[in-house]
């Protein structure tokens, strides 16, 4: 088992190099392995007779650096005796080499011991005049994930080599920031080649040269131009319930959102109808205020918060989605189904007394009707063949029509029920959505008495002055003028 000493460079020139870490490597017989030549530091030590082997190379024979990393842990692995290996700033600090010698070792592959130097982050802190208590996120820019970004913070990306992935953090800055916003540029922080550049962030690539001593700025974000992300929306709620607040948010309970709930939701289909995205961003938002305030309640009344709800909705798509997040093969979207209603059964634990207690008494009549029948044929309940259907709606109306002639309307209420259950069924053999269908239907006639009404309105003003067989050549008019939109 060889043993792996990693010395740090420290962020900039050789005065900034401990005088320990330059004793060592002066005094080391022997060559020395360099991650990269690439650091002011390599050249000073060059002068003074130390012999260096790096891995520039491996650079060029990777297309991704995580490649790169690995292959150097590996060639430090394989040599044969004792090995001083040096890398650039603190070796602890944004190394993935480092933790990968540190994983060999805990592995029982290598001996390894760490000795500092210097961190770019303390010049690169002096040189920015910011204190890192008021808060601070510390990034590597080729492995960038905007959700783990809190811009509020004093952010640093490190690693800015080059263009390129000056440009790919240009782009994931902008999912979130105004192109001129501004963004400071720090190069060899510390040192005398020390160079900070601020910028527009759109400019980030394109009028400032970056380096492999390169880092990114970007000042805490004021919380009014973060509006896009979800903690704004839970803080504005939270104070919109808390003292001081809205009177009208403050005193609505579960029971009072309800209705709202409904017709958000209805708002949102309806903008879907029309195919109108910008209405759909608007709608689903309103559904959203809807479940931030029920949560917002929830939590106020100390019962649940937000976040368990968000919980138990992730945790519930992993658990039904074994195909996805675990080791289960299906073959069909039916299978995903079957599935999905078995992890369910799961769950619940205690089998329901009835095959309907899962179909939601509160779901309008029609949905309502389709998902009993759906339940029913489950266990076997219902007709292979639409023939029998049929018969069953020709039944239902005759029924009907026997109430309607005894003048009985309780009577005819209760047939008139059956006969639309027996339509629904109809559908559902089809595959046909029965609330889509009527819905349809009702856009159909909106848009024909619209006609209406306005070619009414060229003509006498109102339809109210036309006689039933006139209103009736107006609505032949407007089918014709439709047809194709409908």
């Amino acid at each position: 088992m060889n043993n792996i000493q990693v010395l740090g460079l420290g962020a900039g020139d050789l005065e900034q190099l401990p005088l320990g870490v330059y004793r060592r490597i002066l005094q080391y017989e022997g060559t020395v392995y360099a991650r990269t030549l690439d650091h002011p530091v390599i050249a000073a030590l060059q002068e003074e007779g130390v012999t260096f082997e790096s891995f520039d190379a491996v650079y060029e024979q990777n297309d991704q650096f995580t490649g790169v990393y690995e292959e150097i842990t590996k060639r430090l692995i394989n040599e044969t005796g004792d090995v001083l290996y040096v890398v650039p700033g603190h070796p602890m600090l944004a190394e993935r080499t480092v933790q990968l010698l540190i994983q060999a070792r805990d592995a029982g592959e290598i001996a390894l011991t760490i000795e500092g130097g210097q961190s770019f982050l303390d010049s690169t802190f002096q040189a920015l005049e910011i204190d890192p208590i008021e808060g601070f996120q510390f990034f590597d820019a080729t492995d960038l994930s905007s959700e783990r970004m809190q811009l509020m913070n004093h952010t640093v990306f490190c690693q800015v080599y080059d263009a390129m992935i000056a440009s790919e953090l240009k782009l994931t800055l902008l999912e979130d920031l105004t192109p001129d916003y501004p963004v400071t540029i720090v190069t060899a922080a510390g040192s005398r080649h020390e160079k900070i550049t601020t910028v527009p962030l759109e400019e980030l690539d394109r009028s400032v040269e970056v380096d492999n001593l390169t880092s990114v700025y970007v000042p805490p974000v004021p919380e009014d131009q973060l509006n896009h992300q979800f903690f704004r929306l839970r803080e504005v709620i939270r104070r919109l319930r808390a003292p001081g607040g809205c009177p009208w948010d403050q005193k609505q309970t579960h029971e009072s959102l309800r209705k709202y709930l409904i017709e958000e939701a209805y708002e949102f289909i309806d903008a879907v109808n029309r195919q109108d995205d910008d209405n759909m961003i608007e709608e689903l938002g309103d559904v959203l205020l809807q479940v931030m305030l029920h949560s917002q309640i929830g939590e106020d009344d100390g019962f649940f918060t937000v976040d368990e709800v968000i919980r138990s909705v992730t945790d519930k798509m992993i658990r039904r989605h074994p195909h996805v997040f675990d080791q289960v093969t299906v073959n069909d979207a039916d299978e995903v189904v079957t599935n999905w209603e078995a992890i369910k059964q799961v769950e619940k634990g205690t089998k329901p007394e009835s095959i309907l207690d899962s179909v939601p008494e509160s779901f309008p009549a029609l949905l309502q009707a389709e998902k009993l029948q759906k339940k029913a044929a489950k266990v076997g309940f219902d007709w292979d063949e639409v023939e029998p259907v049929l018969e069953k709606v020709q039944e239902e109306w005759q029924e009907f029509n026997e109430a309607r002639e005894k003048e009985n309307i309780e009577e005819m209420e209760k047939e008139f029920g059956d006969y639309l259950f027996a339509i629904a069924n109809v559908a559902r053999h089809y595959k046909l959505n029965s609330e889509q269908a009527l819905q349809r239907t009702n856009t159909k006639f909106r848009t024909r008495l619209a006609a209406m009404e306005r070619a009414a309105a060229e003509r006498t003003g109102s339809l109210e002055d036309y006689s039933l067989d006139e209103l009736e050549e107006l609505w032949v008019e407007a089918k014709e003028k439709n047809k194709g939109a409908e």
